[in-house]
């Protein structure tokens, strides 16, 4: 019934489940988490979340994985994610999408070159497989969009959406989903739950970013896809339905998304 539209499954905190992943998936299942991306930030990754992917992916949980390099990775990784080795890596179908990719000058500013032309080759990758993006904005919002715009990409998610309402309406109108996750709770967040309220329905998804972030609805423990459920919870307090009704829904636009351009 929910979809985890970004996770990281290679990187979680095992600790409660012995040190096992299929605890963790184990307790996906349980919350009635029926698909999830896996998320990949550095091609050293690749190989180990798709033996995550192969092991794990049933008729009860849907797993696929994305295939990017993060913007706040080290120069000489951003600029090893050329067209063609993207292409290379992200063809197979149990890849879902291209990124995690984007643009972050939270950490630094140093690096915003190498930043927005990993952007565009991944923007370009994503044109050629048909794909679609899975973007991270931090601290950057203009640059984003601006780039998403001027290089022509259609379709994709802003991951973690931690903007305002003008700049969801922004990517909205580029034909992006936007992607909410715990922060959506946070008394702080009032930005962000206005855009999740002006939202139109069949553009939103949900997800954990786990293990990042805090975990909904209780802090201080460890982030992981099982929690997308309380993640639900918060938007259909706004909307004044039902967690499962939001589960259907935001797992309904993942799929379409999928769907169109496939």
């Amino acid at each position: 019934m929910f979809t985890d539209t970004h996770c990281h499954l290679n990187r979680l905190d095992l600790t409660k489940y012995d040190g096992q992943l299929a605890g963790a998936i184990d307790a996906m299942k349980t919350a009635h988490v029926t698909r999830a991306m896996a998320i990949m930030c550095d091609f050293a990754e690749y190989d180990e979340i798709a033996d995550i992917v192969s092991t794990y992916n049933d008729e009860t949980l849907n797993l696929g994985m994305s295939v990017g390099i993060h913007p706040c990775e080290d120069i000489g990784i951003l600029q090893s994610a050329t067209v063609e080795r993207l292409i290379e890596t992200a063809k197979a179908d149990h890849v879902w999408a291209i990124g995690e990719t984007g643009l972050d000058y939270y950490w630094s500013t140093e690096n915003k070159k190498a930043q927005q032309a990993s952007l565009a080759r991944h923007i370009h990758a994503s044109q050629q497989l048909k794909k679609p993006l899975v973007i991270h904005m931090r601290d950057a919002k203009e640059d984003t969009i601006d780039i998403l715009k001027s290089e022509g990409a259609e379709h994709g998610i802003i991951h973690c959406f931690t903007e305002d309402w003008e700049t969801a309406k922004r990517a909205l109108d580029l034909g992006f989903y936007i992607s909410f996750s715990g922060i959506v709770s946070f008394k702080s967040a009032q930005d962000i739950k206005d855009a999740a309220q002006k939202m139109p329905r069949d553009r939103i998804l949900i997800e954990t970013d786990s293990p990042y972030l805090a975990p909904v609805p209780k802090r201080g423990r460890p982030n992981e896809p099982a929690y997308v459920p309380y993640v639900a919870n918060c938007i259909a307090d706004m909307y004044g339905c039902s967690s499962e009704e939001v589960g259907a829904l935001t797992a309904k636009n993942f799929e379409n998304l999928l769907a169109q351009y496939h």
